[in-house]
């Protein structure tokens, strides 16, 4: 799950070196907090929020597949 929120976050950003994603494990959860420029947070949120909420969609489903519950959060 990380590799694959680390190639969509790195495609969406201008400066992918800058992305640092740290993840919060319990029993059955998993929390990825990602911290990265001010400059490329809005194109991560998108036009309403969108984006970021087809990129927590997608990490819920492969967590789902795995029997955990994931979430992402932006860390400003």
């Amino acid at each position: 799950m990380e590799e694959f929120l680390r190639f969509v976050i790195g495609n969406l950003v201008e400066a992918p070196e800058a992305i640092v994603l740290t993840k919060t494990e319990a029993e059955d959860r998993v929390v990825y907090h990602l911290a990265l420029r001010k400059t490329d947070v809005p194109k991560i949120i998108g036009k309403g929020g969108h984006t970021i909420q087809a990129i927590r969609t997608l990490l819920s489903a492969a967590g789902h597949k795995r029997g955990v519950k994931a979430t992402l959060e932006i860390v400003e």
